[in-house]
């Protein structure tokens, strides 16, 4: 019984996190209906979804240090706040494109400090077990919320009434049930405890820099290539069924994300740099079945290399959070997972370069130089974590 209990006792750390990431992940499906319900044209609609990394920066920089220094709760709870705002202001979106800015800039904010206070609560919680399921579970926690709130608000906005409304309703009351979990949860840090200032030292150490830097930007850099580029390349073949395929997507992404944890944990046990290969080498095996899909614009096949680069997003995750929990100095734990969460989500913005001159250059051909990148990057960061 008492061993059941200490297993639990990160779970409402556990919901905070997953109830912030499905607010930010529940609008991706809902692009092309905006589209078409505000008659706005595809530059305004993509500003709306880019408009969530300029709120998730400020979001980091506050939710890391400061829930270091002065407690998770009150870090989370605010994150969870803002998050319930953000979902409310994005009801307002039938309305007008602004009221979609202020909400998934809100969201940003929310991610921001969501996931960089959560994911370090669900870290220290779990260290009753020896801390070894910290980041598996941070990962699952996350990726849930990316899964599940897409697939909610895509099912919604496709077949229930009021669809610039309903798809939103799930999130809130997530969010609200969130609270008093986390209100109940055990604070793991007291205030006044980390050390003066906000500085990480461990930013400049060698391996940040030359193993997590090199490997953060491909986290969400093949989320960005499976679920903002490439069912864009074969649209013209899904009829009425656009907004159905792209929850697909996003769920099949979240769920390869979820299954392949415990297969990064077993081959965690072979040593931090067996997982570091194991992670760059699936999002290549990806990136390559991305390129084949690509060059026969075949939904099906983009349907596969979706399953496959959501299982390497899941990897790189749980590799990048189990070395940033390995670098991480006493009281600063945060503060470097949310340096860590900010360098991870520059990849969110793979996709712009690809569809600005894909019409120069072939799509495939262009995943293919995205392999060889990935490929580059294996052979640099394995070689400096062998040193």
């Amino acid at each position: 019984m008492l061993q059941r209990q200490r297993d639990r006792v990160w779970w409402g750390a556990g919901a905070a996190v997953a109830a912030v990431g499905w607010g930010a992940q529940q609008f991706a499906p809902l692009l092309l209906m905006y589209r078409a319900e505000l008659g706005v044209g595809a530059a305004t609609v993509q500003a709306v979804f880019a408009v969530y990394v300029i709120g998730l920066v400020p979001g980091l920089l506050f939710g890391g240090p400061v829930s270091d220094r002065y407690g998770r709760r009150m870090v989370v709870l605010a994150a969870l706040g803002a998050s319930v705002v953000a979902s409310a202001l994005l009801l307002g979106g039938g309305q007008g494109v602004g009221w979609l800015f202020a909400g998934r800039l809100v969201a940003g904010f929310a991610s921001g400090a969501g996931f960089s206070a959560g994911a370090a609560w669900v870290r220290e919680l779990s260290a009753v077990d020896g801390g070894e399921r910290g980041p598996r579970r941070a990962t699952v926690a996350m990726t849930a919320g990316f899964g599940l709130g897409p697939l909610v608000a895509g099912v919604l906005a496709q077949w229930a009434p009021a669809r610039t409304v309903l798809p939103y309703l799930p999130h809130l009351l997530l969010a609200l049930a969130a609270v008093p979990l986390v209100r109940h949860t055990p604070e793991t840090r007291t205030a006044g405890a980390a050390a003066r200032g906000l500085r990480i030292p461990e930013l400049s150490s060698r391996r940040f820099r030359t193993v997590v830097a090199p490997l953060a930007p491909w986290v969400f850099g093949v989320v960005a290539v499976g679920i903002a580029y490439l069912p864009g390349l074969v649209a013209p073949r899904l009829g009425g069924y656009v907004l159905l395929f792209c929850t697909l997507v996003t769920l099949l992404g979240a769920a390869a994300g979820i299954a392949v944890v415990p297969v990064a944990r077993r081959v965690a046990r072979g040593g931090s740099r067996r997982l570091l290969v194991t992670a760059l080498a699936i999002v290549i095996a990806g990136l390559l079945v991305a390129a084949g899909a690509a060059a026969a614009t075949d939904p099906l096949l983009v349907l596969g290399s979706t399953v496959v680069l959501g299982a390497g997003y899941g990897c790189c995750q749980v590799c990048g959070l189990t070395e940033v929990q390995r670098i991480a100095g006493p009281g600063r734990l945060a503060g470097l997972t949310a340096a860590y969460q900010a360098i991870s989500y520059v990849g969110l913005a793979a996709a712009v370069p690809l569809a600005a001159v894909d019409h120069l250059v072939p799509p495939a051909v262009l995943l293919l130089g995205l392999a060889g990148l990935a490929a580059l990057t294996l052979v640099v960061t394995t070689r400096a974590a062998g040193r």
